[in-house]
């Protein structure tokens, strides 16, 4: 997983360069504020071991530490407009005491490219049942689509791509939640949220500790024409028919009492965000108050739900 920091510059067509470096969790803070006075088109920030045994979670959570900066060995990727521009910055670079433990990988050249093209072609519509799609707004429905939520890619998590954002939209199509009182905890794009609008909720509460995400939400509730009741982890009260949390394993299992706390006697809760060897862990977590189960499982990934008593 990436987290892309800001981006001061959309890039026009033609060719770019990336600067490629290696910098250390305590180091990322300033050398992203170097690249941006540098004038980096764009940085982003990646775990230099994702895909290994040493690949880190790092995203905040509701009732979790906020993130840090980058991981403990960040690959940093800052992209210029020419060669010399890249070049020079990693030379201005390698002169600054706070770049002590980094180290440049190289520069190469991006080839030229309608961003904006590029971009949309990599967004096209989501099934998430037969009739059940996610739909970037440039793109036309699919025939067979009854239902959509209109999505498109933006800074929040959750854009219906990830297995585990599509086993709970999954899982909503197939148990609609008409009338329903819903709430979506750590809510990102807010498109849970959205689906469970979609299929009749009466009262959806979605909330983020990230303001960001919160506002992201209100605007793709906007755009879909639904009402939810948007904010901080602090407007989520009282019971609910259904609870969502697409997280983390370990934020999960912190806010076990917590979310368990906002189902309703006979309610569900719908967990996801969770690795299929991680199971046991959050069944004995959620143990004292509700009995889970898995209920899907996608790309190694799990979808875990419980009614409660």
């Amino acid at each position: 997983m990436n987290a892309d920091r800001a981006s001061q510059t959309q890039p026009s067509a033609g060719s770019l360069f990336e600067l490629v470096l290696m910098v250390p969790e305590a180091s990322v803070e300033a050398v992203s504020e170097a690249l941006d006075a540098l004038d980096a088109l764009s940085t982003s920030v990646e775990d230099a071991d994702a895909m290994t045994d040493a690949e880190q979670a790092l995203f905040g959570e509701p009732g979790m530490p906020p993130p840090k900066e980058g991981w403990q060995r960040s690959r940093v990727v800052a992209l210029f407009a020419s060669d010399p521009a890249a070049r020079e910055a990693a030379e201005l670079l390698k002169l600054q005491d706070f770049f002590e433990g980094c180290a440049v990988l190289g520069v190469q050249s991006v080839p030229e490219q309608d961003w904006v093209r590029l971009t949309q072609s990599q967004f096209a519509p989501v099934e998430i049942t037969p009739t059940f799609w996610i739909v970037p707004s440039w793109h036309e429905p699919p025939a067979a689509a009854e239902q959509i939520i209109r999505l498109d890619p933006g800074l929040a998590f959750g854009t219906g791509t990830h297995p585990t954002t599509r086993m709970c939209l999954r899982w909503t199509a197939q148990h609609p939640p008409a009338g329903s009182r819903v709430l979506d905890y750590g809510c990102g794009s807010g498109i849970l949220a959205i689906g469970a609008a979609k299929f009749g909720a009466r009262e959806i509460v979605a909330v983020d500790i990230d303001p960001a995400a919160v506002e992201s939400t209100r605007l793709n509730a906007s755009a879909n024409h639904v009402m939810l009741h948007e904010g901080l982890p602090d407007i989520a009260r009282g019971e609910h028919d259904l609870v969502l949390a697409n997280i983390l394993a370990t934020p999960l299992k912190v806010l076990a009492p917590l979310l368990c706390s906002h189902v309703r006697s006979g309610g569900h809760l719908v967990l996801a965000g969770i690795l299929a060897r991680q199971a046991d862990e959050l069944i004995e977590a959620y143990a004292p108050w509700v009995a889970l189960q898995v209920s899907d499982e996608e790309d190694g990934w799990i979808l875990m739900t419980a009614v409660k008593a």
